[in-house]
């Protein structure tokens, strides 16, 4: 007898593969990000301001021993108003062998999603990017951003790998 999925068709083995993502929220939407990516998650601290960084670089703490630049996400979102509350925390990510802080509005849980669950995202014709993207997933009536985080945050963009190597 071969496994079968919900739809009655022959599941592969890939699609059954689960991996596990740390779901946060910013502003009124979840995301879901790699759980391998991430380090640790703090409440926020006011980290010290770095002269001519963009906005969304709030500047960079002292992580045991180690600078790490904080990125608020929710400006680089341009999600309106941003309020520091209880519940506001930084995800320490390791990425491209550099580690760097994500400010969010608050973390929800850790969920394992498989292949069949990630839907890819829809095509907005250029209204704004979907690079960073991986799909959009849905648990009973959630509904999570999946985001590439290690793409996004090394991307020209955010400035942070090149400057940081030079």
């Amino acid at each position: 007898m071969e496994a079968k999925t919900h739809a009655g068709a022959a599941a592969s083995d890939e699609d059954l593969v689960s991996s596990e993502y740390l779901t946060f929220t910013l502003g009124s939407e979840e995301y879901a990000i790699d759980i391998l990516k991430v380090q640790e998650i703090r409440g926020y601290e006011q980290p010290t301001l770095i002269a001519n960084a963009p906005l969304f670089i709030k500047g960079v703490i002292n992580l045991r021993g180690i600078i790490v630049p904080i990125v608020d996400l929710r400006i680089k979102f341009k999600l309106g108003s941003i309020d520091y509350t209880p519940f506001t925390v930084v995800i320490i990510l390791n990425i491209a062998r550099r580690v760097i802080g994500v400010v969010v509005d608050s973390v929800s849980d850790v969920i394992s999603l498989n292949a069949n669950q990630i839907r890819q995202a829809p095509d907005f014709s250029g209204s704004f990017d979907t690079k960073y993207i991986l799909g959009l997933a849905t648990i009973d009536t959630r509904m999570m951003i999946v985001t590439d985080i290690e793409r996004l945050m090394t991307s020209g963009d955010m400035e942070l790998i090149d400057s940081a190597s030079e």
